[in-house]
């Protein structure tokens, strides 16, 4: 037998990719990892704020990190949609070795090498995060009927990460695309062959049609 995947039809399904909230380490310029930092004040009010926009767009699924300050951005969007929160440990943020608790400064002067290939001493690869992460938005997706919309709350570098395996990006590129504001989302639509195109980046207002010359969106 065959393991490979069922065909299906592609949908119109959609991925929102949130990063959690503010926190205090956050503010400090300190490496957070896998090390399970709440959100501060700030970071709650900015979860409840976004919740209230992304409520907009009708989520029919609610995925997250189990780390605190993604687990509770979720839950400021389950609290308005009822929907439950479902959790995947191959959300968390990138494994940050020895430097987990440091400051970028600190992370300069003890690790100048590492630091400048930007590999933690330890840690995981740029490629194992965006394996794992991607892997966990694959399967949530395989859930999803044809016409669902996932908010999936995590990290910024796991998502940048998880998002490039998703959409296929060589390894080479994905220092191309930008990082997330707390709080701030993007918004993967599936395409006509099953792919993905990436619609909206480190937003913090809901997607507005695309009005220009450009190519028309291959999905509609």
């Amino acid at each position: 037998m065959s393991d490979a995947r069922p065909t299906r039809q592609p949908g119109k399904r959609r991925l929102v990719l949130w990063r959690h909230g503010q926190t205090a380490w956050n503010l400090e310029h300190r490496f957070q990892g896998k090390t399970d930092v709440p959100l501060d004040d700030t970071g709650l009010q900015q979860a409840r704020r976004a919740a209230r926009l992304l409520a907009g767009l009708s989520p029919t699924a609610l995925l997250a990190s189990p780390l605190r300050r993604a687990a509770d951005t979720a839950q400021a969007l389950a609290d308005i949609t009822g929907l439950p929160v479902r959790y995947d440990k191959d959300l968390i943020e990138r494994d940050g070795g020895a430097w987990e608790g440091l400051t970028n400064r600190e992370i300069r002067e003890r690790y100048p090498a590492e630091h400048a290939a930007w590999q933690p001493p330890g840690g995981e690869t740029s490629a194992q995060v965006a394996k794992r992460v991607g892997a966990a938005l694959e399967r949530a997706l395989d859930d999803l009927p044809p016409t669902g919309q996932l908010v999936v709350a995590s990290h910024g570098a796991a998502l940048r990460l998880g998002m490039s395996h998703l959409l296929r990006l060589p390894e080479e590129t994905w220092e191309r695309l930008g990082g997330l504001s707390n709080c701030c989302w993007s918004v993967v639509t599936e395409m006509r062959d099953g792919g993905w195109r990436l619609a909206e980046h480190n937003a913090g207002t809901l997607p507005e049609p695309v009005l220009s010359d450009d190519r028309p969106d291959a999905g509609t």
